[in-house]
């Protein structure tokens, strides 16, 4: 589907976005062999997080779905024996699922097999497999991708495995089948990635030490049930803060958005940049921090930022590159290699369109060259999101200061992660 838009006058509002992406899949994942019911509020009802409800019913996990809220039965660590010779799990568009699911399948007693759609079949997984084979996992690859053949193992060997990337769903995956190892898995990275796993298996009742970027754990008989509330997605948000930010006149609250300190990188360097962004209501629920975010019409200075923050921000670089365009300056993004590899080459897809737009972005091997100013407009014309969710909403709030009319090729990508975002989008343009 095709989306059409036009420039606006300003943002105004108060809004509230989709449950956290990241979050909704390990609530799924850890209330699915959890050993009783668990209650997952405000879950993200996307095509991502669906295809992790769909593996785990597989599984035998009960998950019921009433309006915003998920009712899960757990089946317990030992997942039942598949009824044919193995398990037969379809990921689609999810990273998330296949990566994070296989350090859970690896310490099973059965053999399984995860395969993608054409985008995550393209995608590495070579990463996540490394430390799963030393922990005494059998995984095969295809060329470095999907898909996976899993033979797991009853006896996974703990492990002390040193990193030498931030990569939250590599370090998940371990943390996963530490769960089914012999002693303590300790997991080592250069710069700390998001830790919505650790947070969330301390819920679940496991002891988990956390010692600068180093994560220990322990097996354990079994998880706790839980009740969790899941926060609104900081990186949903981040396409409305940018928003606001560039149009002129505009002042948006965005409310119950997750603040995790792994996770607002975007925030900080905004403000540096001279944002007018207010954090109020903070609170803490579900061992998240959460808080509610409002977002004035700012002047903005040009920046530098490299791999030190990346980690902290490389879901919003899409949308960060947008902000650059319209700062005094040239701003300069380094250490996004990753970006690379994603459901598209972002770092390829984000410079062509904003070039076709009129944006002066240039693409270095692992990030960006972006000349900007504030005085200079973009022109609507026709645009790829390359079936790319993050890219489509990018471009999206880039056609709200673009002259004339935008379309956006294949823009019900969004889905993926943002149902509804248009409609949300609609409400707050004046």
């Amino acid at each position: 589907m095709d989306f059409k838009l036009r420039k606006v006058n300003a943002l105004s509002g108060t809004i509230e976005i989709p449950a956290d992406k990241s979050i909704t899949h390990r609530a799924i994942m850890l209330a699915s062999i959890a050993s009783g019911k668990s209650i997952i509020r405000n879950y993200l009802n996307s095509d991502d997080c669906n295809r992790t409800i769909e593996v785990f019913r597989q599984m035998g996990a009960e998950i019921k779905v009433e309006k915003k809220d998920l009712y899960i039965t757990g089946v317990g660590l030992n997942i039942p024996q598949p009824k044919r010779d193995r398990y037969e799990f379809y990921a689609g568009n999810s990273g998330t699922t296949s990566r994070l699911l296989s350090g859970i399948l690896s310490g099973q007693n059965f053999k399984s097999v995860i395969t993608g759609d054409q985008s995550l079949s393209k995608r590495p997984m070579s990463g996540v497999v490394i430390p799963l084979l030393q922990m005494g996992a059998n995984i095969f690859l295809n060329k470095g991708s999907l898909p996976m053949e899993i033979t797991g193992s009853l006896c996974l060997k703990s492990v002390n495995y040193v990193s030498d990337k931030a990569n939250a769903q590599v370090k998940s995956a371990v943390l996963l089948a530490g769960l089914y190892a012999g002693g303590s898995t300790t997991y080592l990275e250069p710069i700390k990635s998001r830790d919505h796993t650790e947070r969330m298996l301390k819920l679940f009742g496991i002891n988990v030490e956390v010692n600068g970027n180093s994560v220990t754990i322990n097996p354990i008989k079994k998880l706790l049930p839980q009740e969790i509330f899941v926060p609104g997605d900081m990186s949903s948000a981040a396409f409305f803060i940018a928003a606001a930010l560039i149009i002129p006149g505009s002042n948006l609250t965005i409310k119950n958005i997750g603040i995790n300190p792994t996770r607002d990188g975007l925030i900080e360097v905004l403000k540096q940049m001279g944002a007018d962004i207010t954090l109020t209501n903070l609170r803490e629920i579900s061992n998240e921090p959460i808080c509610d975010i409002t977002v004035k019409y700012s002047k903005l200075s040009s920046i530098n930022i490299n791999a030190d923050i990346i980690p902290r921000m490389i879901d919003e670089i899409p949308i960060f590159v947008l902000v650059a365009t319209q700062a005094e300056g040239i701003t300069r993004i380094s250490g996004t290699k990753e970006l690379r590899v994603k459901e598209s080459d972002r770092i390829s897809a984000i410079a062509s369109q904003f070039k076709k737009l009129g944006a002066q972005v240039e693409a270095l091997e692992d990030g960006f060259i972006v000349n900007g100013s504030s005085n200079v407009f973009l022109t609507g014309t026709l645009l790829d999101s390359f079936e790319d969710h993050r890219v489509a909403m990018t471009l999206a709030i880039a056609s709200l200061i673009a002259k004339g009319e935008t379309i956006i090729r294949d823009s019900s990508c969004v889905n993926i992660s943002f149902p509804g975002f248009y409609e949300v989008l609609k409400s707050i343009c004046k």
